[in-house]
């Protein structure tokens, strides 16, 4: 049974309401396509492995995250596509039919170098 996008985004939101969760998600954007290692990911935040593994999980299912493994070491990556579904979902009904209501919303997250 495939979930409804309200409860899917109930689950990403979960998964980002916690501190340490919010900083991998915004971590592992930052890297973009090249993602990180997890160890690397466990040293800049000081986080034991084991810890940072629940949270990474808790990403991966809530669709945010993926993992790759590269021999003896695993490579996160931010899911972009769960993160725009995520966006997409909050600002479904943003404008009610006015395109300014949301017009500065492009210029606070544009992408800036």
């Amino acid at each position: 049974m495939t979930a409804s996008p309200q409860d899917w985004a109930v689950g990403a939101l979960q998964a980002l309401a916690h501190d340490t969760r919010l900083s991998v998600f915004r971590m592992l954007v930052q890297a973009g396509a090249d993602g990180l290692m997890a160890g690397e990911i466990a040293q800049k935040l000081s986080v034991p492995p084991s810890t940072l593994s629940h949270h990474l999980a808790n990403l991966e299912r809530a669709g945010l995250a993926t993992s790759e493994r590269e021999s003896r070491v695993i490579r996160y990556r931010a899911d972009f596509g769960g993160m725009r579904r995520l966006l997409a979902f909050l600002m479904e009904d943003c404008c009610q039919g006015d395109p300014l209501v949301c017009a500065d919303i492009l210029e606070i997250t544009a992408c800036r170098p």
